[in-house]
């Protein structure tokens, strides 16, 4: 399960109305356990300039800058977000294969011609490569 305040669940959403029609990206830092309780969200920048409009990249040293962050006032990274512009708010192969933190959560927001629509939420569960898989995680907002 995922936690999110309302304010952050409508940030993360409206991240990825204005980066439209490019993917968004951010990191969520907060309290992992049996539910992911997100405490702040991270803005990323999006540095792949490739194919913008459907991968994400965050830069390591951002992770990092998150980490630290996250450190000082006793947060860990207990996921990540990304935009589909004007595709479904499910993971793709890709998502799957760059997913390397295991009990994070990894939102989605679909964004429709600008507009976000549906945002789902997946853990990542396993030990390695060999045996991750995404599950559907319930969001609660509030």
């Amino acid at each position: 399960m995922l936690k999110l305040t309302q304010s952050d669940y409508e940030a993360l959403r409206t991240h990825g109305e204005e980066t439209y029609p490019h993917e968004c990206c951010g990191i969520m830092l907060g309290h992992a356990g049996e539910t992911n309780q997100v405490v702040e969200l991270m803005r990323a920048g999006n540095t792949r300039t490739d194919s913008a409009h459907n991968r994400y990249n965050i830069a390591p040293q951002e992770l990092i800058k998150a980490q630290r962050e996250g450190r000082k006032k006793g947060l860990d990274i207990v996921g990540f977000y990304h935009s589909h512009p004007d595709h479904p708010a499910q993971w793709s192969t890709t998502d799957f294969a760059e997913a390397h933190w295991f009990g994070c959560s990894y939102v989605i927001t679909a964004v429709a011609q600008g507009k976000a629509e549906v945002t789902n939420a997946f853990l990542l569960r396993g030990t390695s490569e060999d045996d991750k898989t995404f599950e559907n995680e319930e969001i609660i907002v509030g």
